[in-house]
């Protein structure tokens, strides 16, 4: 239990810091070429005009909540393995709606998806460990 604690803890802060980052460049660059790599043209197959909207839903749910779900981790409570695999499933969403509307894949898509799949079994494992399951080993 301690190992899926420490690695969706790390898990956890590596999201929320990338994504407040992530988030606050979207929304500051929302009508330009935020790090010069994503043009206003990558948009043409998704229901926005700008990068605001999608900043802003970057920041709050990848960024802002996982925050708080690391604070309910580090806290121990209850609900940490459940919120932690919510997290990691929400992530995953929102990879899998970003690949259809923009319609690419690139390496970030790998190692997000990778950290959400983390998310997701290390979330079932705190949830197991903290109702007392046995273990299928």
């Amino acid at each position: 239990m301690r190992a899926s604690r420490s690695i969706a803890t790390a898990a956890l802060g590596f999201l929320s810091l990338s994504a407040i980052y992530g988030g606050g460049t979207l929304i500051a660059e929302a009508q330009g070429n935020p790090w010069g790599f994503l043009p206003q043209s990558l948009l043409r197959h998704s229901p926005f005009h700008s990068y605001l909207i999608p900043g802003i839903v970057l920041l709050l749910a990848n960024g802002l909540l996982p925050l708080y779900v690391l604070w309910i981790l580090l806290k121990q409570g209850p609900n940490g393995g459940i919120w932690t695999a919510f997290q990691g499933s929400l992530l995953l969403g929102w990879l899998m709606v970003q690949c259809l509307m923009l319609r690419i894949l690139i390496w970030p898509h790998y190692l997000y998806g990778a950290n959400a799949v983390v998310l997701i079994v290390c979330g079932a494992l705190l949830w197991r460990d903290a109702n007392h399951l046995p273990s299928r080993t």
